[in-house]
């Protein structure tokens, strides 16, 4: 008997989740379209190594495509911390072909100010003249990057919000340029995969983007093309992560 409500609790925790992305469609469509986020904008993508696009913001970048954005990216280290940079630019141009992001409009910078190194500190102000000439040249009116967490605690993520909170702050963005944040969560959460959409559901305080079927599948064919990251807690990371999945986003 006992086993028997086991499996019965089971089955309607998991039924209240399926419920949840069955009806989020819906939801998700009045959340966008009641937003501050408009069709076809010129979006830059923000991360601090290769993989990130794809380990934490597939589902946003997903999401934009839906919304006929047109999509940046900068990346500031090559992810060299094991000597492997010039491998990781090439999955990472793999990675964003598979995501839809145009290669033309990919940039990785390269170079000792940026090293791929948690022990290292970015200097705020550099980081942020490097991406406002960015935000510049390609008339980006939405930038999206990290929070204050950097969803998994890494300086280098925290040096990207950092710079971005300093250019917003002292008035240096374009006009109508807005910032988007993805939304750290507690560790929990963070490994309970479409169990977590009613919580975010819930604490989402602008933009939610949730993966369909077939965009999951198209999320880690992106992770997968980083195979020299492909260890095995990155692929426990991939079946279980909200992150492959949903993307809970403020704006700044």
């Amino acid at each position: 008997r006992e086993a028997m409500w086991l499996l019965c609790v089971a089955a309607a925790v998991l039924a209240w989740g399926f419920l949840w992305v069955w009806d989020s469609s819906e939801r998700m469509k009045s959340r966008e379209q009641g937003g501050r986020l408009g069709a076809e904008s010129r979006t830059l993508l923000v991360i601090a190594h290769p993989d990130d696009e794809a380990m934490f913001f597939a589902p946003t970048v997903l999401g934009l495509a839906r919304l006929r954005h047109w999509v940046y990216l900068l990346c500031f280290s090559a992810g060299n911390y094991y000597n492997q940079g010039e491998t990781r630019k090439k999955e990472l141009l793999q990675s964003c072909d598979v995501l839809g992001i145009p290669l033309s409009s990919v940039m990785i910078i390269d170079n000792r100010d940026f090293p791929d190194d948690p022990g290292v500190q970015w200097d705020t102000e550099h980081v942020a003249r490097v991406l406002l000439q960015h935000i510049e040249v390609n008339g980006i009116n939405l930038v999206v990057t990290f929070d204050a967490g950097g969803v998994s605690g890494h300086s280098n993520h925290i040096a990207l919000y950092a710079a971005v909170r300093a250019l917003h702050s002292e008035g240096k963005l374009p006009k109508g340029c807005s910032v988007l944040m993805l939304q750290s969560v507690n560790v929990l959460r963070k490994y309970i995969s479409l169990l977590d959409l009613p919580l975010s559901l819930l604490h989402t305080q602008d933009v939610l983007f949730v993966l369909n079927s077939k965009e999951v599948a198209q999320a880690k064919k992106a992770m997968s093309c980083h195979r020299s990251q492909l260890l095995w807690f990155r692929r426990l990371y991939i079946i279980f992560s909200r992150y492959m999945r949903i993307n809970s986003l403020s704006f700044l």
